[in-house]
């Protein structure tokens, strides 16, 4: 790393730090039904509006039950109406391409990623949605998804900090809010500061561009409704085409692009995402892009640590998530700078680090931060290709996710996720004692435990099980444009980032391919469900159980849950929990294609 390299991550780490605590006091006042802020002239009145056309009463809670069925039900319309609007877009307004509509099983794994905030994209951005599509299906759950995550983060807070009580909140006013105070104002901003950086914003018809030099290809050959034609074997049968004109695409770009990195969405308005000159065009669209994906979830730690009335723990947990951040950062970034072993036999200086899938306008440095910055949040937005990273490099990301993304996390995820592990943490440290384990005050017994372990378990269960299944049957192999054990992580990648609501890919799968065959994108679309409300569940079950206890007074045997020893087990919690579930996996991807590389064999 060079020292303007150390000067950028100190300058993020330092912003990141600096934003924490106003935007944790400002979400205090969002997500208090009563609360004000200074937006209330302007919002208080659509709120209301927006209670009374739903008959609602905002002081009503829910308990977990409660809370927890409208949140899957509204989830369920959520899917239904986005699948059927990708399904007809062909009929609705505002696509100036005639594009198709999407087959079924696309359709299904697209409103199933935007509804789950995973925004994994099976499609090429803007080859195949049509500007209806881009806002009203998916922009529009990019908000919802986004409010969801952090209504749950809230709902568990709110059990903690609560004693004796029976309800956690009210969903549809937590929605309601955190979409008027929060998401929609912070977006308009974050939208106007990337057209000034250069993002395009309109609805223009694409243009289109004369090549220098035609360039003769092959293509998928399309019937009259503009679907791959295929041949006996299933396979797609090719034409060759010159090509005399680029594509230049418009669209509302912008809008999109600040909801999918402040919601740790992530899925691209154009297929090469965030490595798009015109959805990051320049180093501070780059930065502050960054430093978005981080923000909410790290503010949500000053939340935590406002309403259980210890603010020192709000921060211990914030110095657990950076301690793993900065280590996973390190890591990365190392590995790519490093190279390819086999490129420097060949007389590649090892200065020259590992280029391959990056951006020159970003370099080795920022590929590695952002790299890590949206997997270790539940983004899944990229500046560079996470396939052509070196082994170790590339194992930074997946291991991130495989964590469960408490690392800052998505908006509300990662703080939930996160206070599962520190459950465990706490309960681990009762054992080491002897005695019961206490969670700031309350007694931490078998039914919390379970619940907290079921949370886990589910994720594992569907990452490890899907990829067990596609590495021995043969559409699974079928996806895969590279052989060994770099096809491997491919696979696991994909089923990790769908598991654990990221969105990003080892883009060497072919998730959607030609034939149509489907597996891939049901079996992912499954996952994503699987990652987003199976490990929901048993959290609200666990935020039920925990506001219904009465807090105990602090003794001589009471745990502390801040400082140095807290945070200390908290990393390790997190690690070995996550070592345990998937180093044999990891072992068996990009571990053994980092010794085999270091052998001089390349996948």
């Amino acid at each position: 790393m060079h020292s303007t390299d150390w000067l950028q991550f100190a300058l993020f780490i330092g912003l990141l730090a600096l934003i924490t605590k106003p935007l944790g006091i400002y979400l205090t006042q969002v997500l208090d039904a009563n609360g004000k802020t200074w937006l209330d002239p302007v919002i208080r009145p659509l709120e209301r509006l927006t209670y009374s056309l739903m008959g609602l009463d905002r002081n009503k809670e829910q308990g977990w039950k409660q809370y927890t069925l409208a949140m899957l039900l509204f989830s369920l319309v959520g899917v239904l109406f986005t699948y059927l609007i990708l399904r007809f877009q062909h009929l609705l307004p505002l696509n100036p391409q005639h594009l198709p509509g999407l087959s079924d099983h696309l359709a299904f794994n697209t409103a199933v990623s935007f509804t789950t905030n995973t925004n994994w994209q099976s499609y090429g951005g803007e080859s195949t949605m049509s500007y209806f599509s881009q806002m009203v299906a998916l922009t529009i759950h990019n908000f919802t998804s986004a409010a969801v995550g952090i209504s749950i983060a809230a709902a568990l807070v709110r059990g903690i900090a609560r004693a004796s009580a029976t309800t956690l909140g009210n969903f549809w006013v937590d929605l309601v809010r955190t979409t008027y105070y929060l998401l929609l104002p912070f977006c308009f901003v974050f939208a106007l500061f990337l057209v000034s950086q250069g993002i395009v914003q309109n609805f223009k018809s694409y243009d289109t561009a004369k090549l220098v030099e035609p360039q003769a290809v092959q293509v998928a050959k399309m019937d009259a409704s503009n679907q791959p034609v295929v041949d006996a074997a299933g396979k797609p049968v090719m034409e060759d085409k010159t090509l005399t004109e680029q594509a230049i695409v418009q669209g509302p770009m912008a809008s999109q692009v600040a909801i999918k990195m402040l919601g740790t969405n992530g899925g691209g308005y154009v297929n090469a995402n965030a490595a798009h000159p015109f959805e990051n065009p320049t180093p501070l669209s780059n930065f502050v892009q960054m430093l978005s994906i981080f923000a909410i979830g790290s503010a949500l730690t000053y939340y935590l640590g406002r309403m259980v009335k210890n603010q020192a723990h709000g921060w211990a947990v914030w110095a657990a998530m950076m301690l793993l951040f900065v280590g996973g950062v390190l890591v990365c970034a190392h590995f790519e700078a490093a190279g390819n072993p086999i490129h420097q036999a060949l007389g590649v200086a090892a200065a020259d680090g590992n280029m391959e899938g990056k951006e020159v306008r970003f370099g080795i440095f920022n590929s590695s931060l952002f790299a890590t910055i949206t997997t270790a949040a539940s983004c899944g937005a990229v500046n560079s290709m996470h396939d052509s990273f070196t082994a170790i490099g590339g194992l930074v990301p997946l291991f991130m996710i495989e964590l469960g993304e408490v690392v800052i996390g998505g908006v509300g995820a990662g703080l939930y996720g996160m206070l599962v592990f520190v459950v465990l943490a706490v309960f681990i440290a009762g054992l080491m004692v002897g005695r019961t384990p206490e969670y700031l005050g309350k007694k931490i017994q078998a039914y919390d435990v379970k619940m907290a372990m079921l949370s886990l378990l589910v994720l594992c269960m569907s990452i490890l099980g899907f990829t067990a299944w596609a590495c021995v049957s043969d559409w699974g192999l079928a996806g895969l444009n590279n052989a060994g054990p770099h096809g491997f992580s491919e696979m696991l990648y994909a089923y990790s980032s769908a598991t654990g609501n990221n969105g990003s890919a080892f883009a060497g799968l072919t998730a959607n391919p030609a034939n149509g065959d489907p597996h891939y994108n049901v079996t992912l679309g499954i996952a994503m469900l699987i990652g987003r409300f199976l490990m929901i569940v048993p959290i609200m079950a666990l935020a039920g159980s925990l506001v219904q206890k009465k807090v105990s007074p602090p003794s001589a045997g009471t745990f502390p849950v801040s400082g140095a020893t807290f945070t200390i087990l908290l990393i390790g919690t997190v690690v070995l929990i996550g070592a345990l579930n998937f180093l044999p996996a990891l072992a068996l991807g990009p571990i053994v294609e980092h010794f085999l590389t270091a052998g001089g064999k390349l996948f």
